[in-house]
């Protein structure tokens, strides 16, 4: 009977990859926030690390995703009632994020008039998010909208005063009611329609004003959302065409009076991922909406939120490259082939620590670009950098992910394969971030935009960059081809894309070069700019230190 049961013996394979630190084991993030103003909240943010790294955290991920979200349209006796239904577990991590801040903590500070934000106030944040995506990515669609939303809700003071002290809260309240009597809210978007959502301006919606209307009056909205984020938030922001043109509206679930708002919701998208996540296609049958700034001003509006959304995107997507590399570090340490550990082949460490350098360069990016979301006020170099950087960082950043989770999924083989394991969940929700908020055509228009109404914003960035690369030789090449994109202005219509990867690429290098450990930045000033054009990960790797590399990455237990 022994020799029968043998085969069901479990050997060579990796322990799960659960309560781990996510703070604490990840030198690059804790470097980030120190060096950009966040290192108050070390503490803090190593508490929220274990705790978004937990097995518990990991279960409720997995839970939240495997029972995704379900539309109730109407009650038993043919009510509407348009509720959307969570599994618990998404509760308990919308309940954690909030608790944490991540909804809205970087905009504390309007709570007391006068007072000016904390330093590292979106550094501090930007860190959390990049750990509670690890635990589950479909709940930060409504916490990034939400922080996002402040910024637009600012614009018209009146409606501010009202809501942005319920945004603030630390405590999450799903109940379905008016935002007066709740402990806290949540902010949704819908921007997009069937004709398409790139450009907004072609939205068929109609707001008719109630009575005079104007900044802060009340709108009847008709009209219909293909998609709609997050259909459980207390409000949205919408745009509609106004008699003065495109606008932008606040548009509560509830009324003041304790109606339901004419928000009808067709039906939940069936995504390839985000599962846990509702996102709605919805009719306005109706509804009542108050305007945000003038008639007419709806798209500078509501990019406000838009421009927040997509540090979000940048900051997610190097989150959930940090833990599929982690989860393929930590598998390749473990499992044996060929009488050594994987880790130890030459040819899976130079994919590991080629993958590593990766991470290395996305985040420090990311964080950069948090960073002058806090310095812009008082620094013309971070303003330009925000204005500039955005599209770009946001651009890179969330294209490089999906080919990314693909590699590390294969470090894991079969394993990886399974949706048991965390890599395919992580392999699907990739490519939301580079769709989401401006694919990667609207990125580079957008950038060209910058070039084409503040040069200066450009040359900014470009000194400053030039001044962190110094004399490295690949990196100066890397400049002068930038130039010479620059200086063909006729052809930069159709080398949006080259431009907007060029620059994130020499950003990245430099940034390295300035801050992180040799190891790290030669590897990735060699491989990116050395003239090779490689094509899948692990080559260029022959003379790297890969042993110093990827113990940097995840230190070995």
């Amino acid at each position: 009977m022994r020799d029968q049961l043998a085969t069901h013996e479990v050997t060579n394979q990796s322990p799960p990859f659960a309560d781990v630190n996510l703070f604490a084991s990840d030198h690059a993030l804790q470097e980030a926030t120190a060096r950009w103003g966040a290192g108050h909240a070390a503490k803090r943010l190593t508490a929220a690390g274990a705790a978004f790294g937990s097995e518990a955290a990991f279960e409720r991920g997995r839970l939240a995703n495997e029972n995704p979200p379900k539309l109730k349209t109407f009650d038993m006796k043919g009510r509407r009632i348009d509720r959307v239904e969570f599994h618990p577990a998404y509760h308990e991590c919308m309940a954690l994020s909030i608790a944490e801040g991540l909804h809205a903590s970087s905009w504390d500070h309007l709570m007391k008039p006068g007072t000016p934000p904390l330093p590292g106030a979106n550094v501090a944040r930007s860190a959390g998010c990049y750990m509670a995506i690890q635990m589950e990515a479909g709940h930060q669609c409504p916490i990034t909208m939400t922080n996002a939303a402040v910024a637009t809700l600012q614009l018209e003071p009146e409606i501010a005063k009202r809501w942005i002290p319920k945004v603030l809260s630390r405590s999450y309240d799903p109940t379905f009611a008016q935002a007066a009597v709740k402990k806290g809210v949540t902010i949704g978007m819908g921007m997009t329609e069937k004709q398409g959502g790139t450009d907004v301006r072609a939205n068929a919606s109609i707001a008719k004003p109630v009575g005079s209307g104007g900044p802060g009056g009340q709108y009847i909205i008709t009209g219909h959302k293909w998609f709609m984020s997050a259909p459980m938030c207390d409000a949205f922001l919408v745009l509609a065409q106004a008699p003065g043109g495109l606008s932008c509206f606040l548009m509560p679930r509830v009324l003041p009076d304790g109606t339901t708002n004419a928000i009808n919701f067709q039906r939940l998208k069936d995504k390839l991922g985000n599962r846990s996540n509702a996102s709605s296609e919805v009719e306005f049958a109706g509804a009542h909406a108050w305007l945000i700034g003038e008639e007419g001003r709806g798209v500078p509006a509501i990019i406000e939120m838009v421009t927040f959304t997509r540090l979000d995107c940048a900051v997610a997507s190097s989150g959930l490259m940090r833990l599929a590399l982690a989860n393929a570090l930590h598998h390749c340490r473990h499992r044996s082939v060929f009488q050594k550990k994987l880790v130890d082949q030459p040819m899976m460490a130079a994919v590991l620590s080629d993958l590593a350098v990766e991470v290395e360069a996305t985040t420090i990016l990311s964080f950069q670009l948090a960073h002058s979301f806090d310095s812009a006020a008082s620094d013309p170099r971070m303003a330009a950098w925000r204005r500039l950087m955005t599209p770009v960082t946001k651009y890179w950043v969330c294209k490089t992910g999906p080919a990314f989770a693909y590699e590390a999924m294969e470090c894991l083989g079969g394993n990886g394969y399974v949706e048991e394991g965390v890599a395919a969940r992580i392999y699907r929700e990739l490519p939301v971030n580079a769709i989401w908020e401006g694919s990667g055509n609207v990125m580079a228009l957008d950038l060209l935009r910058v070039l084409q109404r503040e040069p200066e914003t450009v040359e900014m960035v470009l000194e400053h960059l030039k001044g962190l690369a110094g004399n490295e030789p690949h990196l100066k090449a890397h400049y002068d081809f930038i130039q010479e994109i620059l200086c063909e202005p006729r052809l930069l219509d159709r080398r949006g894309r080259d431009l907007a990867e060029a620059l994130a690429v020499y950003a990245a290098g430099a940034l390295l070069r300035a801050h992180a450990p040799a190891a790290v930045a030669d590897a990735f000033i060699r491989t990116r700019m050395g003239g090779r054009r490689l094509q899948t990960y692990g080559q260029g790797f022959e003379k790297a230190d890969t042993r110093a590399i990827l113990q940097r990455a995840l230190p070995a237990a």
